[in-house]
């Protein structure tokens, strides 16, 4: 026997408006598989940007879409094996005028973490930004870097 989630149908299932009956259905299904709530970059999830990880023979590369920040928005740390990024940003405008005063505000945020895996020489980890993309170059340790097969003559 398996746990599932109980779901209260109503008697009314088949017209549009049984999204409403069931508020998880509706905002999980419904909002997020139309991209009403999230940006397209986000990738379908809050907070977290979109990441491209590609491996070479002697280095790793990740690229991660964070458009809108500049360079002095991120913090970037290697702690304990953990590649952690973090950007935050935030902006104010008031206009004030005879018979109104106007403000706008906005703030936006993310973290994301990544285990290196043991083959990575963290003191040589170079970090850059241009274009809306945060990019990394990740070296291998020698020990872990693809060498061209020996060839062994036989005698």
């Amino acid at each position: 026997m398996s746990l599932v989630k109980f779901r209260n149908r109503r008697p009314f299932g088949s017209l549009i408006t049984s999204d409403f009956f069931d508020m998880d259905d509706f905002f999980e299904n419904r909002l997020m598989s139309r991209n009403v709530l999230g940006d397209r970059f986000w990738n379908g999830k809050r907070g977290e940007p979109a990441l491209n990880i590609k491996e070479t023979d002697d280095h790793f590369e990740i690229e991660l879409a964070a458009p809108g920040f500049s360079k002095k928005d991120f913090s970037v740390t290697i702690d304990d094996g953990c590649l952690n990024i973090e950007a935050e940003k935030s902006t104010s405008k008031e206009e004030k005028e005879e018979d109104y005063t106007r403000r706008e505000f906005s703030y936006n945020s993310f973290e994301r973490s990544l285990q290196l895996p043991e083959s990575v020489k963290e003191e040589a980890v170079k970090a850059q930004y241009k274009d809306g993309i945060l990019s990394f170059n990740l070296a291998k340790k020698e020990e872990a870097k693809k060498r061209p097969p020996k060839i062994i003559q036989i005698a």
